[in-house]
């Protein structure tokens, strides 16, 4: 069965679960494959490289391209997230040693979509 019909009966506070679970351990990656629709559309803060990313591919891309610029983790947190109809946010905060930049603590609050148990839509607002 296709990833697509397991989650089109997921509920929006489902879905927001999972990505949490998912990204507290880990498998950033493994989320976007499972729970984001074909045509996702990522925003990133105005100004930002790939302010916006447009499908499953190019968004898993740009979050390999994030990930394997870390060069340590020193602290991660996912916050629980919060469902409003068909929208849930959450809380993330990071330090991490980036290899081209150095070290950065980052707090950042995620806003994402959920459209027939898929991630439609994800954008970000943080502070470095």
């Amino acid at each position: 069965m296709e990833t697509q019909e397991l989650t089109k009966n997921k509920s929006t506070q489902e879905v927001a679960n999972q990505w949490a679970q998912m990204c507290r351990e880990g498998k950033n990656l493994d989320c976007i494959n499972e729970l984001y629709a074909e045509n996702i559309v990522s925003r990133e803060m105005p100004g930002y490289p790939e302010e916006i990313v447009s499908g499953k591919e190019n968004v898993w891309n740009k979050s390999k391209k994030w990930l394997d610029n870390v060069e340590e983790y020193h602290k991660g947190e996912i916050g629980d997230p919060i469902v409003a109809g068909n929208h849930f946010t959450s809380k993330m905060d990071y330090d991490v040693t980036f290899k081209d930049s150095g070290r950065m603590q980052m707090k950042e609050l995620g806003v994402f979509e959920v459209k027939d148990g898929q991630i439609v839509n994800e954008q970000f607002f943080y502070s470095m």
